[in-house]
């Protein structure tokens, strides 16, 4: 039986069913049922246990009590633990206009394994997808730890990228946090590409606990200590500038939305480090020592993919 929380909502309609949206012209139909995400995540549950033992985490208890503010909105998250995953955690976000996945998997400190990542953001119109293994440490000068993990799942990517094509332009900035193997793509509700995304999200989490079977704990100190300011740097900076922080703030409204973007879907920002985004990220500092709100500021960004067929980056060859 998973442990999630759900908030306290109104009962979805069967996901078997048809759901009619209303805009300010005329209705449109979504078929929940194509894009429920929630065997995605049965999936990635049962998968997991057949690697490992998951325990429910701390966070549990404290986000079952939020509640969303239109009442209109099935909201669950759930989150583990297990010998070798610091975090496991999906919120899932389910009504009549929007359908969303965040599930995510961070390894513990002791090893230096990359992080498991599906974003997934679904209307009647649109797919927004992010599907990688992102790397902790730097894929782009490191060959010898892109090689350790990335080298065998190329051709994996190569596969993905035929059906599920670059979703257009990427900043400079956000590309450091991405993989050679990253799936990042746009496409219409009215296409047919549930199922191979499914199949991407099955391929992916398989390969990233194959990852986890062979990794071996460090116990070097130093390691450890690098691979605590790593993670930690890229939680400050998926917490900062996480494009789905609007969604959540209609939803739950500023103070809870910034506590479950903190404290949940990024947590170990408080507990992994005492830098802050300005210290990781100086080029964001305003005259004022306040952040710089948007998404780049160094004005460059990536149209197409900037890896080539064998996994090397080609960025540079791309100016904007």
């Amino acid at each position: 039986m998973e442990s999630c929380c759900s908030l306290t909502l109104k009962p979805p309609p069967p996901l078997s069913t048809n759901l009619v949206l209303f805009n300010s012209k005329k209705p449109c139909t979504l078929q929940v049922s194509a894009i429920s995400y929630k065997k995605f995540v049965h999936f990635a549950l049962t998968e997991t246990k057949h690697h490992t033992h998951l325990v429910p985490s701390p966070l549990h208890e404290k986000y079952c009590s939020m509640i969303d503010i239109d009442g209109e909105t099935e909201v669950q998250l759930l989150s583990f633990q297990a010998p070798m995953v610091r975090l496991l955690r999906r919120l899932c976000i389910e009504s009549e206009t929007m359908q969303i996945l965040d599930f995510a998997v961070f390894p513990k400190p002791e090893v230096d394994l990359p992080i498991f990542c599906a974003n997934f953001f679904t209307t009647a119109s649109m797919n927004i997808i992010v599907l990688d293994l992102n790397p902790l440490h730097d894929v782009i000068t490191m060959r010898d730890y892109k090689d350790k993990y990335y080298k065998s799942l190329i051709p994996l990517g190569l596969k993905y990228a035929e059906f599920l094509p670059w979703g257009g332009k990427l900043t400079s900035e956000s590309i450091k946090f991405f993989s050679p193997v990253v799936i990042w793509t746009k496409f219409a509700s009215s296409q047919d590409k549930q199922g191979v995304l499914y199949s991407a999200f099955v391929d992916y989490y398989k390969a990233w606990l194959e990852l986890m079977d062979k990794a071996v704990e460090s116990t070097d100190a130093t390691q450890i200590l690098w691979n605590r300011e790593a993670q930690h740097r890229y939680l400050t900076w998926r917490a900062e500038k996480d494009p789905g922080y609007g969604v959540l703030k209609r939803l739950f409204g500023d103070t809870l939305a910034k506590d479950l973007v903190r404290n949940f879907l990024f947590q170990g920002i408080d507990e992994l480090g005492r830098k802050q985004f300005l210290d990781y990220f100086p080029e964001y500092c305003c005259e004022d020592g306040t952040i710089n709100k948007k998404r780049s500021i160094v004005g460059k960004s990536y149209e197409n993919r900037p890896w080539d067929g064998r996994g090397e980056f080609v960025g540079n060859n791309f100016e904007d």
